[in-house]
């Protein structure tokens, strides 16, 4: 799923937890931040050769709009870089780690994680083995499930109606809850 619908799919997430129980701001901003990131980490090893090697914007502009098959040439350890961190923020067994490590650390669930780990599920789904299937037991495996690939036209239409869809009915069901 591309990064803006990650994000929206999270604001409805928090926005139904919001309901039940108050959250902060930085809560809600480190949430949708975790759904978004994913999709971005992956590209700062091609920024850093951008801005401290002989890369350019072009090709890191290139490399995030590009397709299988069709990325631009890397230096081969900023692409494994590039592609280990994919892997990572993609992996149900890393998010699984941190958020014990989490757990036992802060005694309770951090939120926010809830927006990576809705990345992870949506992805896993939403990306086809002919468009960047994902590794989600990395390391133990690089294959991904072959689900649909999130840029067919009648997925996109679809997605964006059900988005729009539940923001209506939420924003319906406030102003009614808001009128009693």
């Amino acid at each position: 799923m591309d990064i803006v619908a990650h994000t929206l799919w999270a604001a409805v997430g928090v926005t139904l937890i919001h309901r039940r129980r108050p959250l902060s701001r930085s809560t809600v901003l480190a949430t949708l931040g975790l759904a978004a990131l994913p999709d971005v980490i992956h590209l700062l090893p091609i920024a850093g050769w951008w801005l401290l090697a002989d890369g350019s914007f072009s090709v890191l502009w290139a490399y995030a709009m590009a397709v299988p098959g069709q990325e631009p040439v890397l230096p081969p350890l900023v692409g494994a870089w590039s592609h280990h961190l994919h892997c990572a923020m993609h992996s149900a067994p890393i998010a699984g780690l941190v958020s014990l490590g989490l757990w036992w650390l802060r005694r309770t669930l951090w939120i926010p994680l809830l927006g990576w780990w809705s990345h992870i599920v949506v992805d896993v789904f939403t990306h086809s083995a002919d468009y960047y299937a994902v590794p989600v037991l990395y390391p133990f495996t690089q294959r991904g499930f072959d689900g649909i690939a999130w840029t067919t036209p009648w997925f996109i239409a679809l997605n964006y109606a059900a988005l729009a869809a539940v923001g209506i009915g939420l924003l319906m069901s406030r102003k009614r809850a808001d009128r009693c």
